[in-house]
């Protein structure tokens, strides 16, 4: 069960900062001006424009995907810990910015932006337990 909860975790986290991150890499206009979609713009509302930020907020999402990814197929404790601790490292003060600044969005935005950044600091916290957690001891069978 420990090991689902974390490769579960890690393909989630993985699959969230890789959507983004390819996003903002590619696209860095049109992920300013429409995340998260659906009529919302949580980037635009906080700031001006800057092309550089966002393609780097793009290659760290990508980077850590591709950890989140690598630590789920190979769930070694090591790799597991980095990845959430990496992902815990980045989410936050993502997480505290925007639960601080909550001035440029309307009510239902308010609650969607910190429920979603909570998300990506609950998940690898999660996952993060999960791999310090001791494996039950199994009972010997004799035979």
């Amino acid at each position: 069960m420990r090991r689902r909860v974390m490769r579960i975790g890690l393909v989630g986290m993985a699959l969230v900062q890789g959507q983004l991150g390819i996003w903002a890499s590619v696209a860095p206009r049109h992920f300013y001006d429409t995340f998260p979609g659906g009529g919302r713009t949580w980037v635009s509302a906080d700031g001006p424009y800057n092309e550089h930020l966002l393609r780097d907020f793009g290659g760290l999402n990508l980077g850590l995907a591709i950890m989140a990814a690598v630590a789920a197929w190979l769930l070694t404790p090591a790799l597991v810990r980095t990845a959430a601790a990496a992902l815990l490292a980045f989410g936050a003060p993502h997480l505290l910015y925007h639960a601080t600044h909550l001035e440029p969005y309307s009510g239902s935005d308010k609650v969607g932006n910190l429920v979603a950044l909570a998300l990506a600091v609950t998940l690898p916290a999660i996952v993060l337990v999960a791999s310090l957690a001791r494996e039950p001891a199994r009972p010997r069978v004799e035979v």
